[in-house]
């Protein structure tokens, strides 16, 4: 390992040296190496805080520079500091961008394309969660890298979508490489891994905090083009970073959403205050530079639901329960059989083939919506 990323590790390791100080640090004397052998009175006079700057003179523990070594070659990922030729350049752009990017993955073809984020309510409704689907798998079939948080909700189905889609997704971690918040997806964890990229700033070991996700979130932002909200209850976290994306000059965009719904008081409140209101991917791609928006919509699209072809086998049970459920609000297993006038015996058995061939998902109370491959 070289001496000079152990050197890196030892200026990121010492308390109180955070992006603020460490960039500071970086700027007057253009190595950590430097910084480190730089005595109080000169890192005091740089105006960095007294305790911090004991804490640079006394060296972070050789201990600690080890075992985050050591848990990095163990993970398979790879660390990018800020002076690596290969550290995203719009990240680097932010106002005190990390001094250190975990990263396991594939983050520099992820970051060779356009990236936008999409992020949205841990609870999303049935309309967000299509939305955010709708929305990433178009933009990833055309080339946009979609950027999120691998949080429950709205990032999970943004990244499941792009994936689907055969495109490119970066999660960005609240935590270590080592760990996945939450649990359940480990696995989508995996699969962006193969593609994409799972990036962080914080170390190893690090478990989830309510204090790291505003950190996550300038970072989401800040390998963007912009950022999309797709529902966002007031003083949600998806406002954060849409916010964060505004301080440092990027796009805003929005879905707008049910005004009785109190998860889109976020969205419409942003689209209130001049975020894009977006309908479909081209609304996005249209505040792109014109080389990008040319070079987007020359890709293939996605097939929307409606242009999606459906099994011509489907029996007339299950053609009539499919015309009776839409995309966006959930029919409950009653209202289908009255509906449907099947009677209850032939409409749960054209359900469960609908479910099983894909053409509807079956949410929480017995209720249906369509699949959007339906």
């Amino acid at each position: 390992m070289a001496d000079d990323l152990r050197d890196w590790f030892r200026l990121w390791l010492t308390p109180g040296v955070g992006p603020v100080v460490g960039g500071k640090l970086i700027h007057h004397f253009g190595t950590p190496a430097a910084a480190l052998a730089a005595p109080y009175s000169e890192l005091r006079a740089v105006g960095v805080p007294e305790e911090t700057a004991r804490a640079i003179v006394g060296q972070a523990s050789e201990a600690a520079v080890e075992r985050q070594l050591a848990a990095l070659e163990r993970s398979g990922g790879c660390v990018l500091t800020l002076a690596d030729t290969a550290y995203p350049a719009l990240l680097r752009a932010i106002p005190d961008p990390p001094l250190l990017l975990f990263v396991r993955g594939n983050l520099a073809d992820a970051v060779a394309q356009p990236c936008l984020a999409i992020v949205g309510s841990r609870s999303c409704s049935t309309y967000g969660r299509n939305a955010a689907n709708r929305l990433a798998r178009d933009l990833a079939s055309r080339g946009v890298t979609i950027v999120s948080g691998l949080a429950r909700g709205i990032d999970t189905a943004a990244h499941e979508a792009a994936l689907d889609a055969g495109g490119r997704t970066i999660a960005v971690l609240g935590t270590g490489l080592d760990d996945t918040y939450p649990r359940e997806n480990a696995k989508l964890a995996d699969r962006i891994a193969e593609t994409g990229a799972l990036v962080t700033e914080f170390p190893f070991e690090k478990p989830p905090a309510p204090q790291n996700f505003p950190y996550r979130n300038r970072v989401i932002a800040g390998l963007c083009l912009g950022v999309l909200v797709v529902e966002a209850a007031d003083q949600s976290g998806s406002l954060i970073t849409a916010r964060l994306a505004l301080e440092q000059g990027r796009e805003v965009f929005a879905v707008p959403g049910n005004i009785t719904s109190g998860k889109s008081i976020g969205t419409n409140r942003l689209i209130q205050d001049g975020a894009k209101l977006v309908m479909d991917w081209q609304d996005v791609v249209a505040e792109f530079s014109y080389d990008l928006r040319q070079r987007l919509r020359t890709g293939q699209p996605a097939a929307t639901p409606q242009e999606s072809h459906l099994p011509f086998d489907l029996g007339e049970d299950e053609q009539c329960i499919l015309a009776l459920v839409g995309f966006d609000q959930p029919v409950y297993v009653d209202g289908l059989i009255v509906q449907s006038g099947l009677g209850q015996p032939r409409t749960m058995a054209a359900l469960l083939n609908l479910t099983l061939r894909g053409l509807l998902r079956e949410l929480p109370g017995k209720c249906y919506v369509r699949a959007w491959n339906g």
